[in-house]
């Protein structure tokens, strides 16, 4: 039996939602699995379109279902799930209500498929309509208290590129022959969609693919001139690109192979050179100091819910608590690894504060606070100096994910 048109897309849209809302999966581990089977791009690109945001939405799309039903549904009810699936369609990729229920209502049977197919009519013709920004979940009011609403809220939409330079003096070169958006030196924006490989400089490695928050920690390290600096827990590898251009010699230490690789594609696509190591920072034991230390540390990543909105659903404390133990751990050691005036940069792509401000005070160096000239314009550290992002910050410009950035010295 052939499948209807789009049909393999909602499948496998079903599953990572399944994936990330009942097993605990990020949505790049779903996608995996469920991907496998998938040939086509377009279908591949779609189905993550609808996962995501769904996953974007989600508060609001049950609330949704919740007013056209009299007995509520379970939450893992696949009835549910397949009716966030097509309000998603309908609401935010425009897709006629007809195609929606003709793509849909195939992955449900019997008085669950009846059921869906009511309470999509029911909202169809009420006209229902999204609010401006996403709602925040309980459990994120919870973590996040009066910022929540402001930062879910500056959700509604996927985050532009960012691309980061490998010359910062061709910044203007590139910001015109792109058509984009200089924020900072070595930066370039660009609007969402264009596929990566067909744009001008990807052959030549004249950049690559990383947020404008995430460079951040990199720049606060200055020029190299040639010193030694360790990117600990450096996978995928923009960090250590970004170090090698500024003149460093590199060593990019990381745990996973597989993520390395992307490294290792990249370092020969942008001509830049460092060490890779595989190995565990929690037991790996460098030959020597090195003149500065980047740890941008494993964390739940809830800063970068603009372009991974599943931590919104899948982040609570046990996870919190967890990396905020390995972070400290990591702290502790790279600590260890600094001669004296040696600096280190400790980074987490994190909006908890158990995994930035919190890890700060075990950490036995001396601070140096981070100053706004040497941030893109716009952007200011706190009065102590430790700078903090968030995806509200730079709205006119697109925003930016969120991160917790120290900087100290030995």
């Amino acid at each position: 039996m052939v499948d209807t048109p789009g049909l393999p897309a909602r499948r496998a849209a079903l599953r990572m939602m399944d994936a990330v809302l009942h097993r605990g999966e990020t949505l790049e581990q779903a996608e995996r699995g469920a991907l496998r089977s998938i040939n086509s791009p377009a279908d591949r690109a779609l189905a993550r379109a609808i996962a995501a945001e769904v996953m974007r939405w989600l508060v609001d799309l049950d609330a949704m279902i919740d007013s056209a039903t009299r007995n509520r549904l379970s939450d893992d009810a696949k009835a549910r799930s397949v009716i966030r699936l097509m309000l998603v369609q309908w609401l935010r990729f425009d897709t006629p209500p007809h195609a929606v229920i003709a793509t849909a209502l195939p992955l449900l049977t019997g008085g669950p498929r009846r059921l869906a197919h009511g309470v999509f009519s029911t909202l169809t013709k009420r006209e229902v309509k999204l609010p401006q920004g996403p709602t925040p979940s309980d459990a994120v009011m919870v973590r996040w208290g009066e910022r929540a609403e402001i930062i879910v809220g500056a959700l509604a939409e996927p985050p532009p590129l960012d691309l980061a330079l490998k010359d910062h003096a061709e910044t203007e070169k590139w910001a015109a022959e792109l058509g984009g958006q200089s924020l900072a030196p070595g930066h370039v924006r660009l609007p969402r969609g264009t596929p990566i490989d067909e744009l001008a400089g990807f052959e030549e490695g004249a950049w690559w693919v990383q947020d404008l928050a995430a460079t951040l920690p990199a720049r606060l390290l200055g020029a190299g001139e040639g010193r030694h600096v360790l990117d600990l827990c450096a996978a995928p590898g923009g960090k250590t690109l970004q170090l090698a251009a500024a003149g460093w010699q590199v060593t990019a230490l990381d745990i996973s192979e597989r993520r390395l690789e992307l490294l290792r594609n990249n370092l020969e696509r942008t001509g830049l050179a460092a060490e890779i190591i595989t190995a565990d920072a929690l037991t790996w034991q460098p030959a020597k100091p090195f003149d500065a230390i980047l740890l941008d540390a494993p964390c739940t990543a809830t800063g970068t819910c603009r372009r991974h909105p599943d931590v919104l659903h899948r982040i609570g404390p046990r996870q919190i608590g967890e990396m905020a133990e390995l972070q400290a751990a990591l702290l502790a050691r790279a600590a260890s690894w600094l001669p004296e005036g040696g600096t280190l940069v400790y980074a987490v792509c994190s909006l908890e504060e158990e995994e930035g401000l919190g890890q700060t005070g075990a950490v036995p160096l001396t601070q140096v606070p981070v100053t706004a000239a040497e941030l893109p314009a716009g952007l200011q550290p706190d009065a102590a100096g430790w700078l903090n992002t968030d995806p509200t910050m730079l709205p006119e410009a697109g925003g930016m994910d969120g991160f917790f950035i120290g900087r100290w010295t030995k």
